[in-house]
């Protein structure tokens, strides 16, 4: 009993101290969150509502790649509720060989997949590159196209001088490699050269910018998020009920 009362005392001690210092302890459960596949057994062990863990975990990369191949963000956010009863239903499937990630992921796409060819919308990739650019641009595109020139051009400033200089002659100006050699007192083949070098420097540097800006983009949070996992949860707990 007396050892008792010293740790049951020194544990208040304990938090007096941290208390006062400022220092607040993290839940339990903020400090190890459960893996994706301990929710999963405990899931199928009857603990439903841990289901939506998951899908806060994975909203906006379903909305993502469902987006990316619907290409309205309405029937994304559709596909993705479809995805997640997919999974739901068949989670005594998940086998384990793949990250669950990859497992949801891949319902999605079939899910998204399956509803172009419900509506017959199925295109070829390939043949849909020339339509993606509008000879008739709009104030947006405008917009848009300033803020990548701007990217360019902070782009082509960074280059060596070597390699800037016959980027801006040879690419922007346009004069032929051998009317740039001229210029530049160099010859040919070191134009082709340095004018490659400057190509994929200015490439790393655009697509480096450009990863760094894809992920701020089709954010998927929120009363969006919040509106799909009650919608979710609600099909879900209809569905169990309907089968008891």
């Amino acid at each position: 009993m007396v050892s008792g009362n010293l740790f049951g005392a020194a544990d208040s001690v304990a938090e007096e101290d941290q208390s006062d210092m400022g220092i607040e302890t993290a839940p339990a459960f903020e400090l190890a969150a459960p893996s994706d596949e301990e929710i999963v057994e405990r899931v199928l062990g009857g603990e439903t509502a841990l289901f939506e863990l998951l899908m806060r975990r994975y909203n906006q990369r379903l909305y993502r790649v469902t987006r990316a191949i619907l290409g309205d963000e309405a029937e994304a956010e559709d596909v993705t509720q479809d995805a997640y009863v997919r999974a739901f239903e068949h989670l005594d499937q998940f086998a384990g060989r793949a990250g669950f990630s990859t497992w949801l992921t891949r319902i999605a796409l079939h899910e998204a997949s399956a509803r172009l060819r419900r509506r017959g919308r199925q295109i070829d990739i390939e043949e849909s590159m020339p339509t993606l650019a509008s000879p008739a641009a709009g104030p947006e595109q405008r917009a848009a196209d300033h803020e990548l020139g701007q990217a360019i051009e902070a782009a082509v400033d960074a280059l060596p001088r070597v390699y800037g200089s016959v980027f801006m002659l040879r690419e922007v100006e346009g004069p032929s490699t051998a009317e740039t050699a001229a210029c530049l007192d160099i010859n040919g083949e070191t134009v082709k050269t340095r004018l490659h070098r400057a190509r994929a420097l200015l490439r790393n540097h655009i697509t480096a910018r450009i990863s760094v800006a894809a992920r701020e983009t089709f954010q998927f949070a929120g009363a969006r998020c919040d509106r799909t996992v009650a919608a979710v949860m609600a099909r879900i707990t209809s569905s169990s009920a309907c089968h008891e």
